[in-house]
């Protein structure tokens, strides 16, 4: 997470300050939309993984926390 963090910081740095917070939640919404992308997409072939292979289980929540998280913190930092 925290090279997510610099690369964030380093990102921002090429817009003034006023405008961080638009483009924070602007990474937000591409954030979520990416994700509801993929899931609307995989959603049988997820649901297939996880009933024939249930180790996934914590793979895809270990995923789905991180993406809360990353969205989380743009929406706080911004």
């Amino acid at each position: 997470m925290d090279q997510i963090i610099s690369i964030y910081k380093q990102f921002l740095s090429f817009f003034p300050g006023s405008i961080h917070g638009i483009v924070s939640l602007v990474l937000a919404v591409l954030i979520v939309y990416s994700i509801y992308k993929v899931l609307k997409h995989n959603f049988i072939w997820l649901i297939l993984l996880i009933i024939l292979l249930p180790a996934s289980q914590p793979i895809l929540k270990n995923i789905w926390d991180s993406a809360v998280n990353l969205v989380k913190f743009l929406l706080t930092r911004g």
